[in-house]
């Protein structure tokens, strides 16, 4: 069975780090416990020259682009630190629960929402607080950190600057902007930072793990630019080929303003009924099991009472739903303009000549079609276009209204 780091595709260099860190971690539980550690599991003798506590600390950051695999390695970071080895074997109990999710002292923070409130966050680091039932550690791992509310990250800064000395809390966020991760947090961290791998990698891994054929995993990990998620689904979904199709033949519609705003419509509707489908069966099963819980088809005395007062409960279902509803409309439009994007990048190397393999190798002659009627400039603003309009969804900005301002500079150039 392969270790716990074997899914964290390109990274060498952050998983050096991530294991020296997890030597060190049980090099201290061993000078805590020299017999035994935790639920009477001897420990076994460390890597050699390894100090207690050199090169491991309370606070991590996972930094890399959507894809590189910021929350790969936050979870095998913390099955190596529960691993009773201290070397992330990926074969004891530390190691499985943890990467199945099932360990009691390894919590995993993924918002469904547009941001993680400051309630959440201080339920969670009051649980943090405690110790490791196991006798190892307490770890949060934070999912999308920079969607941090501004109160939940000052909850969070005060369990980072005062930490229970079996804690350990690991975020992931795009990157160490403050727009990202508040400096004072950052500050008490230590970075690991990922790269996009390469498309070979990825690839790889594809054929690998997935068994998909060779040449369907090098096309899906050419056109995923490097994003792992994303090309298994590629290589996997007929649906998810469709709708990236779908995206790649909007240059060819932008014929006139119309053509323009058509082309947005159908864009915004498609990422629409992709997040419906997406949140349906999750949403149908919570509202089922919520009203279940309230007595719902119950016929006993105070029934009828108790699902009356239940209309406040429903509503923040509703709530929380909507919110993840749109959350999952957010990022099928973002996988449709990073397909978009990668587009107009074939079409602006193309235009400079650039000596490098094309992002979409399916449309690289309508890429080099647009490349001689654009040229290198026309290619560029397309591209900045798209970029934009990523940046002004993520700033909150209404999609339709982001998605249509795109299409028009697309068309006019």
């Amino acid at each position: 069975m392969p270790d716990v780091f074997a899914d964290l595709v390109g990274q060498d260099e952050a998983v050096a780090t991530l294991r020296h860190a997890a030597a060190a971690a049980a090099a201290v539980l061993r000078a805590a416990h020299p017999v035994a550690v935790g639920s009477g599991q001897a420990e076994v003798e460390g890597q050699p020259g390894v100090d207690p506590g050199a090169g491991m600390t309370h606070a991590w950051i996972f930094t890399g682009p959507p894809g590189s695999g910021r929350s790969v390695a936050a979870r095998a970071f913390a099955a190596a630190l529960q691993c009773a080895y201290g070397t992330g074997c990926g074969e004891c109990p530390g190691c499985h629960t943890t990467m199945t999710g099932t360990h009691a002292d390894v919590r995993l923070v993924v918002p469904e929402g547009l941001s993680i409130g400051v309630g959440e966050m201080r339920a969670l680091v009051l649980r943090a607080a405690s110790t490791p039932s196991g006798g190892r550690w307490q770890i949060v791992i934070i999912e999308d950190a920079d969607r941090l509310t501004e109160a939940a990250g000052n909850a969070l800064l005060k369990a980072i600057e005062e930490p229970p000395p079996r804690t350990v809390f690991l975020l992931c966020a795009p990157s160490t902007h403050p727009d990202d991760v508040s400096v004072t947090i950052r500050s008490r961290c230590r970075v690991v930072p990922l790269r996009q791998p390469p498309a070979a990698a990825v690839a790889e891994v594809l054929v690998r793990r997935d068994g998909i054929a060779p040449d369907v995993a090098q096309w899906a990990a050419a056109a995923a630019q490097g994003h792992v998620g994303r090309a298994r689904r590629l290589a996997r979904d007929p649906e998810a080929r469709q709708r990236r199709d779908a995206v790649l033949a909007v240059p060819r519609r932008l014929t006139g303003v119309g053509a323009a705003l058509d082309a947005a419509s159908a864009l915004i509707e498609a990422a629409e009924a992709e997040a419906e489908a997406s949140v349906a069966e999750a949403d149908a099963a919570e509202r089922a099991a919520l009203q279940t819980a309230l007595g719902a088809g119950g016929t006993g005395r105070g029934a009828a009472g108790a699902m009356r007062g239940a209309a406040g409960q429903l509503k923040d279902l509703e709530k929380r739903q909507k919110s993840r509803a749109t959350r999952a409309q957010r990022d099928a439009l973002d996988r449709a303009l990073v397909d978009l994007a990668g587009f107009y990048r074939d079409a602006l190397t193309m235009a400079l000549r650039a000596p490098v393999a094309p992002v979409h190798t399916d449309t690289a002659a309508m890429a080099e079609a647009g490349a001689q009627k654009w040229d290198a400039e026309g290619a560029l603003r397309r591209l900045e276009a798209v970029l934009e309009c990523r940046a002004a969804i993520e700033a909150n900005v209404k999609p339709r209204i982001a998605v249509e301002a795109m299409m028009l500079t697309l068309w006019k150039g």
